[in-house]
């Protein structure tokens, strides 16, 4: 199995789970679940550290656009 993705798609990614994840963390302290911002924090972090490792172990990032072949 190969990864094929481009670092800019990774990362746009990762910040748009980020904020998802950090809404559901307002919206659980709306409903009086407080959980500490800390913890989150690192979790981002090592989720983030996670797919980039297993996207250079995995193939590595695409740096060459895709395109048709001259005939």
């Amino acid at each position: 199995m190969t990864v094929d993705v481009s670092r800019g798609g990774l990362l746009v990614t990762l910040a748009i789970v980020g904020v998802i994840v950090y809404e559901l963390r307002t919206v659980l302290d709306f409903v009086g679940i407080e959980l500490p911002l800390i913890p989150y924090m690192a979790a981002v972090f090592v989720l983030a550290g996670l797919a980039v490792w297993f996207v250079v172990l995995k193939g590595g990032w695409r740096t060459d656009p895709e395109g048709d072949e001259p005939a």
